[in-house]
Order: structure tokens, then sequence, then C-alpha cells
């Protein structure tokens, strides 16, 4: 890949990602609102691989400016683009049922963001070629109590992403949706202790770049596992689902 955009760049997952691609060679553009945050990244970046980091401000939420943003992505480079989408936003259940002004909020942040800006991206994806990395969930897969908002918010953008792959895929671009389980940010803080289930966000990024470069299934879900589990959750009755504590 010549060039990657990472939107939502300051994210744990985004910066491993970042190095990871600039390690391979490819060119980086690192997009999010905390511009101090993404220089300290770029920086290093450079410093680790010596190539060509650039920082511009992008805010998933003010949807106005996409249009103008996808237009400097598109005059600003040349060959083969990737676009990583790693933004999002998830307060707990708890929290949403004390604020219900936070449910828009998770809505935008984790769906109608980035179906305006990979809707404003798509002609530029079209002409450069390349690849779109979506971080999905596999909180999509089954509305449950404990999380039905953020849930709706996932299974909304899984849905526009398989259609976008294919429209994208006529174009010769690869639309790839990873749904992690457990990742340890500050995202998953208290949802789940350190174990088994709980992955690191160097190796979702390792997978997430190595599904880029390759020519495997649209979707996929990380740690590998989480499909057998989430198999399990959605053939569950629904008459036993309800009780569960989940």
């Amino acid at each position: 890949m010549s060039r990657w955009l990472i939107l939502g760049a300051t994210s744990p997952i985004a910066r491993e990602f970042a190095r990871l691609a600039a390690a391979q060679g490819a060119e980086i553009v690192l997009a999010g609102r905390d511009l101090e945050d993404m220089e300290r990244s770029a920086a290093d970046i450079r410093v680790r691989s010596d190539r060509t980091v650039s920082v511009v401000e992008f805010d998933a939420l003010d949807m106005a400016s996409h249009e103008a943003f996808a237009r400097r992505v598109d005059e600003e480079g040349e060959g083969t683009l990737g676009v990583f989408v790693a933004f999002g936003f998830m307060p707990s259940q708890t929290e949403i049922d004390a604020a219900p002004e936070l449910g828009a909020h998770v809505i935008s942040a984790n769906f109608t963001g980035a179906v305006s800006i990979l809707q404003w991206l798509k002609p530029v994806l079209e002409k450069r070629k390349g690849v779109v990395v979506v971080l999905g969930s596999v909180a999509g897969d089954r509305g449950r109590a404990s999380n039905y908002i953020y849930g709706s918010a996932k299974a909304g953008l899984h849905t526009f992403l398989q259609g976008l792959r294919i429209v994208l895929d006529r174009a010769g671009v690869r639309v790839i949706n990873i749904k992690p389980g457990f990742i340890d940010t500050s995202m998953s803080w208290g949802s789940v202790k350190d174990g088994p289930l709980m992955a690191t966000p160097r190796a979702l990024a390792e997978r997430a770049l190595k599904l880029a470069d390759g020519k495997g299934a649209g979707e996929s879900y990380f740690p590998w596992f989480w499909f057998f589990i989430m198999t399990i959750i959605k053939s569950v009755p629904y008459r036993i689902f309800r009780k569960l504590p989940i």
C-alpha cells in the first residue's frame, strides 16, 4: 500500500497499526482530533521507519466537514490508498441509561460518522484503488441487554460495510470488517478481567494489516475463537437468551 489514511489515529490500536504500516514502507496520514497527541506519534514513527508521516485534523462527528476532508485526501496523495477506520465510542449501557443523550452520540461515533466519511471517500478509493479496513465489533452480532445501543451501532455499521464491499469490489477495492472481542484498551476497562479472552492492540493491528495485505474474507473475527463464541450466542433461543446475564 502506498499510503495509509488512519482515522481515529489516537487510539492504541491505530498507533500500533501506523507503526507497522510504516515499517512496511507506506506513507502514513494520521487523522483525528488531538493534533498534539498525533504529532508525538508522527515523530515516533518517523524515527522508527524514516517514512513520510503527516497529521491532519478529522472529527468523525463533524459530518459537515467530511466532504472537504475527502477532497483534501484526494488532492494530496498518489498511488494506492488504504483507509483504516479505528474511531469509536463505548460508554456503558448504565451510563447511557443515566444520560439518554449519550445514545445518539454512540450511534454517531460508531455508525453515522463512519458511513459519512466512507461515502465521501468512496470515489477517491474507486480512483486510487486499495483497501478499507474497519473495526467493527462482536457486539453487533446480537442485541444484548448490557450494551444494546453500542451493539446496534455496530450492527448498522456491519450491514453498511456488506453493501459497500459489493460496490467497491467492482472497482477493485477490498473492504474488510474486523470484529474484535475484548481488546486491552480504555474502551474495554471494567468489561472483563485479563484472561484468555483479552487481546492486545498490537495483536489486533498485526491481524488487520495482514488481512489488508492478503485476499481473505471480507469479515473476520479477532481473535479467531470469537467466531465460535458468537455462533453459539446467535443460536441461543430468545426465551433462554433473555435470561442470560450478558
